[in-house]
């Protein structure tokens, strides 16, 4: 299977229509036509419900996500060997809502300074996506924060810790506490991770079960949450550093107490060898990270 073939099929599957796609990739409406025939009978499948629109079937579908995943790949490894002998090109990285975002954006901006033909593309999801994508050679490095398993990882501790606590309205009563106790979260609606690891550190800070808590509900990036739900009488039980960029005026954050602190990683894949150009970055990093 022709990788440019694939490309078509991207193509067509983004304009809902075979002649818009044939103009977009400068080639005629017959050879699109017959390409995308080809590679329906080299699959054995349909992957166009044919109408006003295309319309992808269940089958198309999956060659879609499939097709997206090689075409990533094949344009991560012609940008790392477009120019080798150069510092350049792109670095992918994967990360979360967190205060060590802070240390890792001062080495992405000192890198660039240094090496001004590199790029960067970031993905912001939860830990599982982007240990995802690491594990597919689509991402080069992964910000996660622990508990983390990086086993199948070499990593670079990031020397800054998240801390917990309760975002909030500032006319909610327990903004006028300086700190946030165990006792203080009872019968408080609550939005928390649905990580599970995660979870279970909430769950021993507290000394029991998060089901002993209201719990309103979880949610895997707590950012989104926070512009479908109320803030005037939710509690975001989250890091520091998750709603720092889109906090309003009249949201607080205050601290658990007893502290409650995990640290955070720059983990990539073990024996999976990177460009030139991500292995630069990690030595800055690295010089980042002991200076603090």
């Amino acid at each position: 299977m022709d990788i440019r073939v694939l490309r078509y099929f991207l193509a067509v599957v983004r304009e809902e229509n075979i002649s818009r796609a044939a103009e977009v990739l400068h080639i005629t409406q017959p050879t699109l036509s017959r390409q995308i025939a080809r590679l329906e009978e080299e699959l054995g499948t349909k992957l166009f419900v044919r109408g006003k629109r295309l319309s992808l079937t269940d089958a198309g579908l999956m060659l879609r996500r499939r097709a997206e995943e090689v075409s990533e790949l094949m344009d991560k490894i012609e940008s790392e060997f477009a120019e080798p002998d150069e510092i350049s090109g792109k670095i992918v990285i994967g990360e979360g809502a967190l205060k060590s975002s802070e240390i890792l954006g001062q080495a992405m901006m000192r890198f660039r300074r240094k090496y001004p033909g590199v790029m960067y593309e970031i993905y912001c999801n939860t830990s599982d996506y982007i240990l995802e994508q690491l594990n597919k050679g689509v991402c080069d490095l992964g910000l996660l924060m622990e508990p983390v398993d990086i086993e199948k990882y070499d990593f670079i501790r990031i020397p800054v810790q998240e801390r917990w606590g309760l975002f909030m309205s500032g006319e909610n009563p327990l903004a006028e506490k300086e700190k946030i106790c165990r006792e203080d979260l009872k019968g408080v609606p609550l939005l928390t991770p649905s990580r599970l690891s995660v979870q279970k550190e909430i769950a021993h800070w507290l000394g029991k079960e998060l089901d002993s808590l209201d719990v309103f509900g979880t949610c895997n990036i707590i950012t989104n949450a926070q512009v479908s739900a109320d803030p005037g009488r939710l509690c975001f039980l989250t890091v520091e550093g998750a709603m720092d960029h889109l906090q309003e005026e009249k949201l607080v954050f205050r601290p658990l107490y007893p502290e409650l602190s995990l640290s955070s990683v720059l983990v990539w894949k073990k024996f999976q060898p990177y460009s030139r150009t991500v292995g630069k970055f990690l030595e800055e990093l690295r010089r980042i990270c002991a200076e603090i």
